[in-house]
């Protein structure tokens, strides 16, 4: 963290590495930003905070910025895909804008980026994407001053029921599992995995780590769902509830049974599922430009975009796109 990399930070400002005892007072930086940003907080706990602490390597993967009378200013860290990914996120506190936070932290995680290119498999493309609130122009002209540019963009869909949703249609033959944490944690990460391997972004990963990040607070498997054709799964609906809000957090239907209404069908039985536990407002993120057509789905079912976001990226250096890493569309 030399100079040429904190020069901008305002006098009295440090950074320095989190520590797990650090955990609450992150969290407040990161809702404080998110109220900022978006009106309200997004459901990211503490919990998933220690869960992800636990996959990054703390002594060169995360930052906090405090501020001269020790209050967390911002935070920031850096998130390894096969060496070829590296996905950041940052926060900065609303009340410690223009303090040279923001910039510091950008430069903090690409700097860590980088180092990742002498362990990436020669000849593969390497690149470092960030996310941030679409409709944020200071936000936007930062990270286009230290090099970045939009890669893609998402949309975080809404809708609210005064009334019980209606009663999924589902194809002939199809039928309908309630998930069960012992038996199916295997089918679920087959059927996803395959169903999103040609997302934008999606990174193919080990069962253990899949399963490391979805059994954390908000894990409910008696909201997830399979739909088995004659005993094998060929689609999924992963639901959780999160500050008054229900959430589809993963839905996903193998390739060669999309275009069969399945997708439909499990979206209104999540809707129903989640309203018959005290929901009136539902919330799910999707591909903008999803190859799926998710985002048709979805608007076809009354979904409304209610927040938008911006991936930008940036090529660390040129080469071929490593398999299995799906990074730049």
């Amino acid at each position: 963290m030399g100079r040429t990399v904190t020069e901008v930070l305002a006098p009295g400002y440090t950074v320095r590495r989190p520590v797990f005892a650090d955990v609450a007072a992150v969290h407040a930086v990161i809702v404080a930003s998110e109220i900022e940003e978006f009106g309200e907080s997004q459901g990211y706990g503490g919990d998933d905070i220690e869960g992800d602490w636990k996959l990054l390597d703390l002594e060169h993967d995360a930052w906090v910025a405090v501020a001269p009378d020790g209050a967390f200013a911002g935070y920031g860290y850096v998130k390894d895909r096969q060496h070829v990914r590296l996905d950041v996120e940052i926060y900065v506190h609303p009340g410690r804008y223009g303090q040279g936070i923001g910039t510091t932290l950008v430069r903090l995680t690409e700097s860590r980026a980088r180092e990742h290119i002498a362990l990436a498999p020669p000849g593969t493309r390497v690149v470092v994407n960030t996310w941030l609130n679409a409709l944020n122009p200071q936000a936007r002209s930062l990270l286009e001053r230290e090099g970045y540019s939009p890669v893609r963009y998402y949309y975080r869909m809404e809708i609210d029921f005064s009334e019980g949703p209606s009663a999924a249609s589902w194809p002939d033959g199809i039928t309908l599992r309630r998930g069960k944490a012992d038996e199916d944690l295997r089918a679920f990460y087959e059927t996803t995995e395959e169903a999103m391997a040609d997302h934008w972004g999606h990174v193919a990963i080990p069962f253990e780590e899949w399963r490391e990040r979805r059994e954390r607070s908000h894990f409910d498997p008696s909201l997830w769902f399979l739909v088995l054709d004659d005993g094998e799964p060929v689609a999924a609906v992963l639901c959780s509830i999160s500050d008054g809000i229900g959430w589809i957090d993963t839905l996903a239907v193998r390739r060669s049974w999309r275009r069969h209404g399945l997708g439909f069908a499990l979206l209104t039985h999540a809707f129903r599922e989640l309203y018959g536990r005290g929901m009136r407002r539902f919330a799910l993120g999707v591909d903008a430009e999803s190859p799926t057509g998710a985002t048709r789905l979805y608007e076809q079912a009354g979904m409304r975009i209610g927040q938008q976001y911006a991936t930008y990226g940036k090529e660390l250096r040129a080469g071929i796109k490593l398999a299995g890493v799906n990074e730049d569309g």
